[in-house]
């Protein structure tokens, strides 16, 4: 059913969520994974595959982190940088190498923010012809006031 999963990652604690959940899914389907991040600051780019910044270099070493995680649990995984706007080169991805499903975290932000940020998951959502699972990332709470005794 699902042979190859992208599951794509912006570097940010949203990613634990769709990471969390891919990982028996992809184990019960026996599926490859492709970790796929777009770099997307000014050298990313400008210079794209060329690029040499500090993003790229801490980008590089997150996806081997999580990729490393994920081989470490029986699942055959793969990881890749992209360079330019996130949507689009998810999109790009999608139509150059294919795959079965899409899998990516949310932030949830709301629509205002949505549209004043733009999204890459509602980009992809509609540009692609196969299946996209959106995870809403959990908000992180905040602290508890200190109180005093």
């Amino acid at each position: 059913m699902y042979n190859k999963i992208l599951v794509t990652l912006d570097g940010t604690p949203t990613d634990r969520a769709i990471i969390e959940h891919i990982k028996p899914l992809a184990k019960w389907a026996n599926s490859r994974v492709v970790l796929l991040h777009v770099a997307d600051g000014w050298a990313a780019r400008t210079y794209g595959a060329d690029a040499i910044s500090r993003e790229i270099t801490e980008d590089t070493a997150y996806l081997e982190e999580v990729r490393a995680e994920l081989q470490a649990e029986g699942i055959d995984t793969r990881a890749e940088l992209a360079y330019g706007s996130p949507g689009d080169e998810i999109v790009k991805w999608v139509e150059r190498k294919g795959c079965d499903l899409v899998a990516m975290s949310t932030h949830g932000h709301g629509l205002l923010a949505d549209l004043f940020f733009g999204s890459a998951a509602r980009h992809v959502r509609h540009a692609v012809s196969v299946p996209v699972l959106l995870l809403k990332a959990k908000p992180r709470k905040k602290a508890e006031p200190k109180t005093r005794s």
